[in-house]
């Protein structure tokens, strides 16, 4: 996977204790999705029409489907946001048909609601599957990239701002206002 230029922050981000965080965040999803956002914000399992697949693909076969409410996955980094928005296609592209392509927005929070951004501590059962071992490759290709080792994370015994500092994951439990939120483009 190829990181458009405009997107590639790591260098600017990216020091020996991690990435540098500040109030502006990152969220990487389907370009399906962004009328929604532009009219609603970033909503907690916003994803409805993935969640109305995966329900009917249950149902389909003679099993309960219980949604949960997950929050809004944030990353310091617009490369990351990227990586999870390729995902974000690529997992929809499985159950809904549509042209679409990985795209990226900023999130802006104030003071106040920064301070509920939260470390991603949940992402260590993600990182034992597949998925989670391709993040991980790709983290490492953009430390190599920057001139730094990759990190080595016991998911056992990391310090749970690893998976902010190190890994670049944190999530919102609140959905994002629209005025807070803005697509990136070239």
């Amino acid at each position: 996977m190829t990181t458009p230029t405009f997107l590639k922050d790591a260098k600017e981000l990216l020091t020996e204790q991690g990435f540098a965080t500040s109030n502006t965040w990152y969220h990487g999803t389907s370009s399906a999705l962004v009328e929604s956002i532009k009219d609603q914000g970033l909503k907690r399992s916003g994803d409805k029409a993935l969640k109305q697949a995966a329900k009917q693909t249950m149902a389909t076969i003679g099993n309960n489907y219980t949604e949960t409410i997950e929050p809004v996955f944030l990353t310091q980094s617009k490369e990351l946001a990227y990586f999870w928005a390729a995902q974000t296609v690529r997992n929809r592209s499985v159950r809904i048909e549509g042209d679409e392509e990985p795209i990226v927005f900023e999130v802006s929070l104030s003071d106040d609601l920064n301070s509920r951004v939260k470390t991603d501590v949940g992402a260590a059962s993600l990182l034992m599957v597949k998925e989670g071992e391709a993040y991980m490759a790709h983290l490492a290709g953009i430390y190599e990239e920057c001139g730094l080792e990759a990190p080595e994370i016991d998911l056992k015994s990391a310090d749970r701002m690893d998976y902010l500092n190190k890994l670049g994951m944190a999530y919102y439990d609140y959905d994002i206002d629209k005025d807070s939120v803005n697509l990136l483009s070239e």
